[in-house]
C-alpha cells in the first residue's frame, strides 16, 4: 500500500508572502495544525500554529483581538516560516511515511512528487485509518485471535494451514515481535464461533499458545 493511494490530494497551500495573520485565519477556518508554503509549485517551508502562538502577542496583552490582528498581517510568513520539511514521496510505502512520522515526532508530511511538486499530503490520521482497514475492523462480526509461537522459519506456514484445514478464511495477519525469541501472531478470522475451539485445540496440540480471543463487532 503506497503513500499516493492515501494521502489528501490537492492539499491547500499559501505562498512565502502572505501574511502571519493570513495563515493564521486559513488554518484556523481548515482546522489545520500547519500550512504548507509553496512558491512557483515548489515546497519553501511550512507554518506552524506554534509558531504563530511564538510571535503572537501574550494573552495576558491588553491588546483587542482587531489590533492583535493587524498586527498579525503586518508579519510575513518568509520571516518566521521553518524552512526545514520533512517530505516523503508518493511512490513510498505506508509503512515509511509512518516510521519518518514517528522518528521525526511529526503528524503530517508533505507529499512530493518525482518532479518535486507538493502533491499531497498525508497525516497520522490517514496512516491510523489505513491500520484499521488492513485489520479489516470497519466489517465486524469477525474473531480476532493472539498466538505466542517460537521465532522460526515454518510457523507462519503451519499456523496458516491449521486454520485452512478448518475450512476458516483468514481476513488478515499481523506478526510482531514478543520478547527474545518468541512472537505473537494476530490473526483476523471470519466468524467460526462454531468451529473456533476445534482450531484452537489443533493449534494448541502443535504447541503454539492461545494468549487472547475476542470477537469483534
Amino acid at each position: 500500500m503506497f503513500v499516493a493511494e492515501r494521502m489528501t490530494r490537492h492539499p491547500v497551500t499559501m505562498s512565502s508572502t502572505a501574511t502571519v495573520g493570513e495563515v493564521d485565519r486559513m488554518m484556523k477556518k481548515y482546522k489545520f495544525h500547519r500550512m504548507i508554503i509553496v512558491d512557483d509549485g515548489k515546497l519553501v517551508g511550512y507554518l506552524s500554529d506554534r509558531d504563530v502562538m511564538r510571535v503572537a502577542p501574550s494573552p495576558a496583552t491588553s491588546l483587542s483581538k482587531y489590533e492583535i490582528r493587524e498586527l498579525l498581517d503586518k508579519l510575513s510568513v518568509k520571516d518566521i516560516m521553518q524552512q526545514r520539511v520533512i517530505t516523503v514521496s508518493e511512490d513510498a510505502t505506508i509503512e515509511e511515511a509512518a516510521l519518518i512520522m514517528y522518528q521525526n515526532k511529526v503528524g503530517g508530511l508533505p507529499v512530493i512528487s518525482q518532479v518535486g511538486k507538493v502533491v499531497g499530503i498525508i497525516t497520522a490520521t490517514d496512516i491510523l485509518k489505513t491500520f484499521i482497514e488492513v485489520m479489516g475492523l470497519p466489517g465486524g462480526g469477525k474473531i480476532r485471535m493472539t498466538l505466542e509461537v517460537e521465532d522460526k522459519i515454518g510457523v507462519m506456514a503451519d499456523v496458516t494451514k491449521i486454520i485452512a484445514d478448518s475450512g476458516i478464511n483468514i481476513d488478515s495477519l499481523i506478526v510482531c515481535q514478543s520478547y527474545e525469541n518468541k512472537k505473537e501472531i494476530v490473526v483476523r478470522l471470519e466468524d467460526c464461533a462454531e468451529t473456533f475451539d476445534n482450531i484452537k485445540n489443533k493449534l494448541e496440540a502443535r504447541g503454539y499458545k492461545v494468549i487472547h480471543v475476542v470477537k469483534i463487532g
